[in-house]
């Protein structure tokens, strides 16, 4: 049998199951049609460069390095996208320890060596990000696009670029600055220790404007937090309270035995300024001798251990507040800009303005006054009104408003914040504040209204003991202490804070408080 068939012209036919091709006389030679868009563009329709465009844009934004992988340098995809899986098993990490190990989370980022390393990371991935966007731009090739398309293409890739390098840029900027805070603001070494399960921490205001002498604490509160829950609770100690006590094992028992108790001249207020003038050696290893003093006073008074301290200066206060873009206040009675007497000169200060009852949106100027203003105010006034500050303040600081604006919230903290809190218990507080949010904060004060206005001068303090175990004890089951039984129209006088659920929260109820003392947060 012949190796090749003939059909009824003449020609050959290959074997069954070959394949070959011949060209005959008369057949034409064509020109090669691709069908590959990816590698391709140039011979894929309008509509279809059109798409891939986009889809490679959209790519680079969700999986960064998948572009060059398919269609441009496969070694820098690789890469690229080796670094794009580790990121996501990183948030993926994070997420999970977020939820099982809250406490090595804020570790991290309250460590200033973990931070250093975060801005070096940030900075890489974000440089990265923005070359991939480009080199998508190239694989793209933007000449083989319509002109209709080219525009809004360029457009939304540099959008992207913004968005995605932009904001891992600023997130490293971020870090960087809140390292530096860290630094600045924290002590380097020192303990966060619990007392009886209770984290107590003095928070004072500091007085030093330019018409006083020296810098005096004008408001002291202890936060005292318990360390299994989270419930707060907060207990005013008055500036005027007079004849603080002192424990034998502090240092100030060598100097006053009996006690600060030499009259109307030994306010509570007025032993920081002592002792930093007069003892400062009673403290030889303390950064604030006068905060410890005030430490060891706060301690003799209220009968519990406190060994930590943040002072906020009023005088920088102005620029914090000028950093949150200021802060909203419902102003119960007109408060005096000016006033009161000069402690150097004895002569009185003249009024020079008023912030008027209502609704006020205050500038770092005008809340600097609110809170310090003496004219026609007693001390009870002016601690509730500083109550309204620091509310207004925390509702200011709102996730949104503090990235944004947090380098110069940070750099106002700076100048303005004192403490011996050490950086390695932030994290121990962040783990706390969190917990705390499911509480409602119990607040209590050695004051009216919960007692006599004449109790800060001839104190008993047992009975201040007995009633501070007291409301520790209750606030594990959520109670609140009871204030005073109050006059007609107290309900008038009544200063509130409004929490973003819209539950109002009492920061003090006293028939004794004027209307200049009288306000609340909208």
């Amino acid at each position: 049998m012949a190796a090749r068939e003939r059909n009824s012209a003449g020609r050959q036919q290959p074997r069954r199951g070959s394949i070959s091709a011949v060209r005959v006389k008369g057949d034409k030679l064509s020109r090669p049609q691709y069908t590959d868009p990816l590698h391709h563009p140039e011979y894929a329709s309008d509509q279809l460069r059109v798409r891939r465009a986009w889809i490679f844009v959209l790519l680079t934004l969700l999986v960064p390095g998948s572009v060059q992988l398919i269609a441009g340098n496969k070694r820098l995809g690789r890469r690229a996208l080796t670094v794009t899986l580790t990121v996501w098993v990183l948030i993926a990490l994070g997420i999970f320890l977020g939820v099982t190990a809250r406490t090595a989370i804020f570790s991290a980022l309250t460590s200033q060596s973990f931070l250093f390393i975060l801005v070096g990371i940030l900075s890489l991935l974000a440089a990265g990000w923005i070359y991939l966007f480009f080199d998508t731009l190239r694989v793209i090739r933007l000449k083989t696009l319509p002109a209709r398309a080219r525009v809004p293409v360029v457009l939304g890739l540099v959008a992207l670029t913004a968005i995605t390098g932009g904001g891992l840029a600023y997130s490293a900027y971020i870090a960087s600055v809140g390292r530096n805070a860290l630094g600045n603001i924290f002590a380097g070494s020192g303990t966060l220790t619990q007392h009886e399960g209770r984290y107590n921490i003095l928070l004072m205001g500091g007085d030093a404007g330019a018409d006083r002498v020296g810098r005096r604490p004008d408001s002291m509160t202890v936060v005292s937090i318990d360390g299994a829950t989270g419930q707060a609770v907060t207990i005013s100690v008055p500036r005027n309270l007079q004849n603080a006590p002192f424990s034998q094992d502090s240092p100030l028992w060598q100097v006053y035995p009996e006690g600060f108790n030499c009259g109307d001249k030994c306010i509570l207020n007025a032993l920081y300024t002592d002792v930093s003038a007069n003892h400062p050696s009673l403290y030889p290893e303390a950064k604030d001798p006068g905060a410890e003093a005030m430490m060891d006073a706060v301690s003799g008074i209220l009968g519990i251990e406190v060994e930590n301290y943040v002072l906020v200066d009023m005088q920088g206060f102005s620029t914090m507040i000028d950093a949150l873009g200021g802060i909203t206040i419902d102003v119960g009675g007109y408060v005096p800009i000016g006033g009161g007497t000069h402690a150097v000169t004895g002569e009185p200060n003249p009024i020079e303005g008023y912030i008027e009852p209502g609704i006020q949106h205050l500038d770092g100027f005008h809340a600097l006054w609110y809170a310090r203003s003496r004219e026609g105010a007693s001390d009870y006034d002016r601690e509730a009104r500083q109550r309204c500050v620091q509310a207004a303040m925390l509702k200011q600081l709102e996730p949104a408003n503090v990235l944004t604006k947090f380098a110069d919230i940070a750099a106002a903290g700076e100048q303005i914040i004192e403490t011996n809190l050490p950086e390695s218990g932030l994290s121990e507080l962040g783990d706390i504040a969190l917990k705390s949010r499911q509480y409602d904060l119990i607040q209590f004060a050695i004051a009216p209204p919960y007692f006599d206005p004449m109790f800060p001068t001839y104190p008993d303090f047992d009975e201040v003991h007995s009633r501070v175990d007291q409301v520790l004890v209750d606030s594990a089951e959520g109670k609140s202490p009871q204030p005073m039984a109050q006059g007609v129209g107290s309900v008038a006088h009544q200063v509130v804070f409004e929490q973003a659920d819209g539950t109002v929260v009492p920061l003090m109820t006293a028939s004794e408080l004027t209307p200049n003392g009288t306000c609340s947060v909208p």
